[in-house]
């Protein structure tokens, strides 16, 4: 597919109204093509979390628009937008959101359970998702049976199991030590190397260096778009 994955233009949001009313985002515009490594930083209150949220269709502009792979979001049903969510977007958190108890591959191929794939389909898929990131060897592992870093490759993997447009991390090695996040980022650095869009929200200068372009939030405006690499 041609055409950048996120096209973004005059993007506001606002919360509130009258003296309560909060502009969290006054005017974004922002276009990321297909294979780009984009880190988004900025302060408590930037509006960093807003334009995540709005980025992953959990959130709705309050004007402007918001092409994500060709499709105006805006546009969408609730229905739609969360079938959006399940296929063209992979998440990755801060809190590694698996689930306890359960194998690290029954957690890769819960997106794809939802998306209705059937159950041997679902396995060969995960299974290649958790050799992406590593993994291959510690598939009948449980959350607490591995390390935070190798926690939040598995979080990593099931992002990508549906082949997403777009990979969406919020924070990804906010919770993990310094060799953690390597191990991580090193995963980020391989999964771009082999084409893969990805948009990183971090606090971190480290974390968002490893980007290829950098763009930085000041009171719900981009005040610095800066190509790293």
């Amino acid at each position: 597919m041609s055409g950048p994955v996120l096209d973004i233009h005059h993007v506001k949001k606002i919360y509130g109204q009258g003296e309560t009313e909060v502009h969290a985002l006054r005017g974004v515009s922002l276009t990321v093509e297909r294979g780009d490594y984009v880190a988004i930083m900025g302060s408590s209150g930037s509006g960093k979390s807003t334009l995540m949220n709005i980025l992953g269709c959990l959130d709705i502009p309050t004007s402007g628009r918001y092409l994500l792979d060709g499709v105006d979001v805006s546009r969408l049903t609730d229905r739609q937008l969360a079938l959006v969510r399940n296929r063209r977007i992979g998440f990755v958190f801060q809190a590694f959101n698996l689930i306890a108890r359960t194998t690290a591959l029954a957690n890769v191929e819960l997106p794809l359970a939802y998306a209705g794939v059937k159950a041997a389909e679902r396995r060969r898929r995960a299974r290649m998702a958790l050799g992406m990131v590593g993994l291959a060897e510690r598939e009948d592992h449980e959350p607490n049976q591995l390390s935070g870093g190798q926690q939040q490759r598995v979080a990593v993997a099931r992002a990508l199991v549906t082949a997403p447009a777009l990979v969406l991390a919020d924070e990804p090695t906010g919770n993990l030590d310094t060799q953690s996040t390597s191990d991580v980022l090193a995963v980020f650095d391989r999964l771009n190397h082999s084409g893969r869009t990805i948009v990183l929200i971090t606090h971190e200068p480290d974390v968002a260096e490893r980007a290829k372009r950098l763009i930085r939030l000041v009171d719900g405006r981009i005040v610095q778009d800066e190509r790293l690499k």
